[in-house]
């Protein structure tokens, strides 16, 4: 075998021109997909990791029916207090749970006495939101002392938008009028803490007072929780924590749903089409190495016609014709595969020298291109397949050649 390999790459330098230039071709398509797919899978996670570290959660547990009536943000869809504690059970126990925040979620009107516009507000726990949202503090337009106490009773996290709409600045007063579910009116005075970046851009409404306080203003005796935000462990366990979950809480007789951040979220279209064109330049990959592989070894075989049959004429047996091509397919798929990878990377780091900056909603997002391991390892076994099926044709053809008729070929 290993002067098998030997004879492959002297045989490959016989032709350098041709050989530099198959080589370029694929190690330009191999810089290809791990440029755009650094760059396209830095900018999914972000984006993901924004949408589910600052807001979502990477699940979310509801009663029956609520996601359906999201729009109107429902209060007679909770969870009732025995069910709560089952649900709060099952997530203290699972292996996959990192975090967990309560949350009510409703709409209001805001006012400061002057003008009014409407809000959607989530009541939460400070320390069990920070826990499940690590993110959310970031958006926060103001250094606090604690970032774990992020809101507390009396006080309201404003979005900025909405703000600025209504002139109000940090420590203004404001009033929130709400109807619970019963349609009583209510009305409730904070003061405004701070102001918060929207993840939605301009049309984003969304603020944060203390559960505490919802309570007051929707007159609650107890919280009348309507959702849960799950944090993961591990987010790429998204998937078997979510059929876990769904397994062990979601019955006939249960009345409560499973969703995680992908079905609450429009932006999970846009995550699939970042897949779809990393599958689409990984197609143009393999075309790429599979059209230059076929034609370098083709025509390999063709202008050696003779030498093979003077191979086979000596009794060199069809079968070490065949991995003697096959390793010549193989050493110019490693080669330059080798090439396109190392490269390919060096332009990641390059770039991550000078983050490139976009806008997220209204966010500011510094994007460091990087690609994990496993894709730079399956684009290498990609490459390496393709070459050795590329191959695999010219081979077989070389290997079934007639010593006499190679021989009288000219």
């Amino acid at each position: 075998m290993r002067h098998l390999v030997k004879i492959a790459v002297r045989n490959l330098f016989r032709y350098k021109r041709r050989t530099l230039l198959t080589s370029s071709l694929i190690a330009f398509g191999v810089i290809l997909v791990i440029v755009f797919g650094g760059l396209a899978i830095s900018f999914k996670t972000q984006m993901v990791g924004i949408l589910t570290n600052t807001a979502l959660g990477d699940l979310q547990i509801h009663s029956k029916g609520y996601v359906e009536s999201i729009d109107n943000l429902p209060l007679n869809l909770t969870l009732p207090g025995n069910t709560l504690a089952k649900v709060e059970q099952s997530l203290h126990q699972s292996p996959y749970v990192a975090a967990y925040s309560p949350r009510i979620k409703f709409g209001a009107m805001i006012s400061n006495y002057a003008q009014t516009s409407n809000i959607r507000l989530s009541a939460v726990y400070p320390e069990m939101e920070n826990k499940t949202c690590p993110g959310l503090v970031n958006r926060i337009k103001k250094d606090l002392p604690n970032p774990h106490q992020f809101i507390r009773p009396g006080e309201i996290l404003a979005p900025d938008n909405l703000m600025k709409g209504l002139g109000l600045k940090v420590g203004d007063e404001i009033v929130l009028i709400a109807t619970n579910k019963d349609g009583s009116v209510n009305g409730l005075t904070l003061h405004i803490s701070a102001f918060i970046e929207s993840v939605l851009g301009p049309a984003g409404k969304d603020g944060y007072i203390h559960i505490d306080d919802a309570k007051t203003l929707l007159r609650m005796n107890e919280p009348e929780i309507v959702e849960i935000a799950v944090h993961l462990k591990n987010f790429d366990q998204l998937n078997t924590a979510f059929n876990e979950l769904k397994k062990e809480m979601v019955a006939p007789e249960s009345n409560i749903e499973v969703h995680s951040w992908e079905q609450l979220s429009p932006f999970a279209s846009i995550a699939r089409i970042v897949d779809l064109l990393i599958l689409v330049v990984k197609v143009i990959l393999i075309s790429i190495v599979l059209v230059s592989i076929l034609n370098i070894m083709t025509m390999s075989v063709y202008e050696r016609i003779s030498e093979i049959g003077t191979i086979a004429a000596i009794g060199t047996r069809p079968r070490r014709i065949l991995m003697l091509f096959l390793m010549e397919g193989f050493a110019m798929g490693l080669l330059s595969t080798t090439v396109g990878v190392v490269i390919g990377l060096g332009l990641l780091w390059l770039m991550n020298l000078a983050p490139i900056d976009f806008t997220f909603g209204m966010m500011q997002v510094s994007l460091a291109p990087s690609i994990p391991a496993r894709e730079v390892i399956l684009i290498t076994t990609i490459v390496m397949l393709v070459s050795i099926f590329a191959s695999l044709q010219p081979a077989y053809k070389a290997s079934k050649m007639e010593p006499v008729d190679a021989l009288g070929h000219v």
